[in-house]
C-alpha cells in the first residue's frame, strides 16, 4: 500500500472540544471542510496573528497532499463591532482606526485587506477556497437574529439584540467547548449594563448611533452585527450546519468559538457542536508577554518582510514558528531566529545535493564525505518516509517532522555511503514532498540566490567593518563616520569604545 494511503487512514488530531486526541474521520470519504477565523482589518498583521494562519495552511496543504477535496474558509472581519461590556461603549477598532489615519472605514478595510494578502503571500501560504466578508453577509445575520428572537433564544432593547444565555442553558451547556461555568463567570462587582438581563449576555445586533458610517438598516433600527454572529453565518453557508474542522487562536476558544455554538444551536435547535474538530494554535510571545497590538507588544511583520523584500527571509520566520508545535506557547528571540536560519539553510542544502543528483553517477561522488568511513548501516529510506507521515499524523507534529529531515540532512551532508543510490529518487521525491508541499516553503532560485546574497552580504559588511577599523587607526575620522552612517542605513549598529580625539591629534 502506498505511503500516502497508510498515512490517510491513520491521521489523528487533538480536539479541543473532548481534549484529547481522536483519530480523524471525515464527514464524507473524500471531502473536508475547514472553517478558520480570519483577520479583523484595521492593521497590519503582527508575527502572533500568522501563526495561526501558517498553521493551517500546513492543515489544508496535507489534506490536499492525501487526495482529499478540500473547501478551506477563511473570513475576514471587515465590520466594526459594538459590544457594551458593562463599563463603556467600546468603539470598533477599524473605526477608531479610521479617525487614526483620516480615512474612511471602508478605506481601512481596503487598505488592510490588500496587506493581508501580501504578507500571506510573501509566506507562501495557499488562498482559501473560499473568503467571504461580513459585510457581504448582512442579510444571512439580520435574518438569523430575527429567528433566535422568534425562538425567545435573543432579545431586543433599545434597538439592540442580545443573546439569551440564561434560557439557552437550561437546554444546552455554555462552556462546552471552554469548560467556563456560566455561574461561575459573573463578578457581583461588575457594573453591567442595565440593557441585558443578565451579565453573560453577548450582543447579536448592536444599535449605532447616526454618525456612525458603518451600519446597516434591520428591523431595530441602524446597526452592526456581532462579531459571533458573522463567523456562525457564514461557516454553515459554505460548509453546512455540520462541518469537518473550525480552526483558530487559543484566543478565540473563549468567548468567540463558545458563542458561536450557542448561536448555532440555539438557531439549528440542534445538539450538534457545529464542528466534529476543534483547533486551536497557541500564543506567540514576545519579552514573555502574548504579541497584542493594544500593549504594543508586538513584531510588525509588515514592515520586517518588506525591508527585506525576499523569499529567503519569510521562509526563515516560517522556519522559526514551525519548530515550536502548535499547541505550545513559542516565545520570539533573536537566538531562534539565528538558529533558524542556519537549520533551513543546511536542509536547503542537502535537498539542492538530492536534486542535483544524476541516476549515472554516485551520490557518494558529489558530496564531501570521509571515504575512510568505518563500517555502517544503510540508512532505510522506506522507515525514514513512514515516520515522517507519523509525525505529521501524530497532531501535526512538525517539530517531529522537522528533526527527521534534519536527520537524512546529516546523512546527505556528511555521510551519503549510507543511502543506497537506488533509493535516491525516492528519498528525493518524499524530501521535496515534505519541505515545499505540504510545510510551504518557497521552492525555487530566489531561495539559493539569497543565501548567496547573504553570504557575499556577510563578507561586505566584514570588509567595512576592517577598513573603518583601520580608518579610525589611522585617525581618519571623516571615512570612519562614512562608514558607520552607511553600516547604520542598512541595520548594522557599531558601538565604540569612545576614544579622545583631540589627544590623538
Amino acid at each position: 500500500m502506498e505511503y500516502k494511503e497508510i498515512a490517510k487512514k491513520n491521521l489523528k488530531i487533538y480536539n479541543s472540544l473532548t481534549g484529547k486526541k481522536e483519530f480523524f474521520n471525515p464527514i464524507h470519504k473524500n471531502n473536508i471542510g475547514i472553517y478558520v477565523c480570519g483577520p479583523t482589518v484595521y492593521n497590519h498583521l503582527h508575527l502572533g496573528n500568522c501563526r495561526t494562519f501558517i498553521f493551517f495552511d500546513i492543515v489544508f496543504r496535507y489534506f490536499k497532499h492525501l487526495g482529499y477535496k478540500v473547501r478551506y474558509v477563511r473570513n475576514i472581519t471587515d465590520v466594526g463591532h459594538l459590544e457594551n461590556n458593562g463599563q463603556h461603549n467600546e468603539e470598533d477598532k477599524i473605526y477608531n482606526r479610521s479617525k487614526i489615519e483620516g480615512l474612511e472605514p471602508m478605506e481601512i478595510v481596503q487598505k488592510y485587506t490588500i496587506s493581508f494578502h501580501n504578507l500571506l503571500n510573501i509566506l507562501n501560504l495557499l488562498p482559501p477556497s473560499i473568503e467571504p466578508t461580513a459585510t457581504g453577509h448582512i442579510v444571512e445575520q439580520v435574518d438569523m437574529v430575527k429567528s433566535l428572537i422568534q425562538k425567545k433564544s435573543a432579545y431586543e432593547m433599545n434597538g439592540s439584540v442580545y443573546f439569551d444565555l440564561k434560557k439557552y442553558n437550561k437546554n444546552y451547556s455554555y462552556g462546552v467547548l471552554s469548560h467556563n461555568n456560566l455561574n461561575q463567570l459573573i463578578n457581583k462587582n461588575f457594573n453591567f449594563s442595565s440593557e441585558k438581563h443578565y451579565f453573560q449576555d453577548f450582543s447579536i445586533w448592536k444599535k449605532v448611533g447616526s454618525n456612525h458610517i458603518m451600519s446597516w438598516n434591520s428591523p431595530w433600527g441602524k446597526g452592526v452585527p456581532g462579531w459571533h454572529t458573522e463567523c456562525t453565518v457564514m461557516s454553515t453557508k459554505y460548509l453546512g450546519k455540520n462541518f469537518d474542522i473550525h480552526g483558530g487562536g487559543i484566543d478565540l476558544k473563549f468567548p468567540h468559538h463558545e458563542c458561536e455554538i450557542a448561536q448555532f444551536r440555539s438557531f439549528y435547535e440542534t445538539d450538534s457542536i457545529l464542528a466534529n474538530y476543534w483547533m486551536h494554535t497557541n500564543m506567540l510571545t514576545l519579552n514573555g508577554k502574548k504579541m497584542s497590538k493594544s500593549t504594543g507588544n508586538f513584531l510588525d511583520l509588515q514592515n520586517i518582510l518588506m525591508i527585506k523584500k525576499d523569499n529567503y527571509f519569510s521562509n526563515i520566520i516560517k522556519f522559526f514558528i514551525l519548530q515550536s508545535h502548535y499547541r505550545n506557547i513559542l516565545n520570539f528571540s533573536e537566538k531562534g531566529l539565528l538558529d533558524s536560519e542556519k537549520g533551513f539553510k543546511k536542509i536547503i542544502c542537502s535537498i539542492k545535493i538530492l536534486n542535483n543528483f544524476c541516476e549515472k553517477e554516485s551520490l557518494k561522488k558529489q558530496t564531501n564525505n570521509n571515504t575512510n568511513t568505518k563500517s555502517f548501516t544503510l540508512f532505510n529510506v522506506s522507515d525514514w518516509i513512514n515516520s515522517c507521515y507519523k509525525a505529521i499524523n501524530d497532531d501535526f507534529n512538525i517539530p517531529l517532522l522537522i528533526s527527521l529531515l534534519f536527520e537524512v540532512t546529516n546523512i546527505i551532508i556528511n555521510d551519503p555511503k549510507k543511502i543506497e543510490d537506488s533509493w535516491i529518487f525516492l528519498l528525493k521525491k518524499y524530501m521535496n514532498y515534505f519541505f515545499f508541499d505540504i510545510l510551504g516553503f518557497i521552492n525555487n532560485n530566489e531561495v539559493n540566490i539569497s543565501i548567496e546574497k547573504s553570504k557575499k552580504f556577510e563578507i561586505l559588511v566584514k570588509g567595512l567593518i576592517k577598513l573603518r577599523k583601520e580608518a579610525r587607526e589611522k585617525k581618519n575620522w571623516i571615512i570612519s563616520d562614512i562608514i558607520r552612517k552607511e553600516l547604520h542605513n542598512i541595520g548594522i549598529f557599531l558601538h565604540d569604545k569612545k576614544i579622545n580625539k583631540s589627544k590623538l591629534d
